[in-house]
């Protein structure tokens, strides 16, 4: 694990940071697998969802105050991927 990683997440001021981080980590890697082999996607999409919304707020939408094209400028890679991440959703049935 990174030292830049992990004290980006202590400045997050989240509780816990290191468990936080190895659990995110550990559901990004393991939903990650499953939409490759393309086993349970619509299961594996809603965790990495929530982890991008999370990320998006805490990460992101402080820079609003600096305006709304400077945070969509920061913002627009987790928003495609939430986008790309229910287009998975709502394509795969259960």
């Amino acid at each position: 694990m990174s030292a830049e990683l992990a004290s980006s997440f202590l400045r997050l001021g989240l509780p816990y940071p290191y468990i936080v981080l190895k659990v995110v980590i550990l559901l990004e890697i393991i939903c990650g697998l499953l939409i490759l082999v393309n086993k349970a996607v619509k299961n594996a999409v809603i965790p990495l969802i929530g982890i991008m919304i999370a990320a998006l707020i805490l990460t992101k939408l402080p820079t609003l105050n600096t305006g709304l094209l400077q945070f969509a400028f920061n913002a627009r890679l987790d928003i495609v991927m939430i986008v790309l991440l229910f287009y998975l959703y709502k394509r795969y049935p259960n």
